[in-house]
């Protein structure tokens, strides 16, 4: 994945995109095993929250990705709004909030 982990304020991380490259959904990182994003892209459909699924088990450099602004663990899901923030096991009461403004 082409994104580049900044520091990290709190469970919130800023992920800077490559340049050039515009995010316009969110990004759902997430694997085939995982009860919890399963889950939350249930409640997303459920909602209308149109997002990109990355399965960080297919998609190796979608791990390093997570593990950047997860610390070094492989936590999923792992969520990247638009403006470029990471979300690590968010509500979707969370992502609407912050996708709103």
């Amino acid at each position: 994945m082409g994104t580049h982990p900044r520091p990290s304020t709190g469970n919130m991380v800023i992920v800077a995109p490559v340049a050039g490259r515009v995010q316009e959904s969110i990004t759902v990182y997430s694997t085939q095993w995982c009860g919890y994003c399963r889950r939350l892209k249930a409640q997303l459909d459920r909602e209308g929250i149109a997002y990109v699924e990355v399965d960080i088990e297919v998609v190796p450099e979608a791990a390093d990705v997570v593990m950047a602004v997860n610390h070094g663990n492989q936590t999923v899901p792992t969520v990247v709004l638009p403006d470029g923030t990471a979300l690590t096991n968010p509500s979707v009461a969370d992502i609407a909030s912050r996708l709103a403004g």
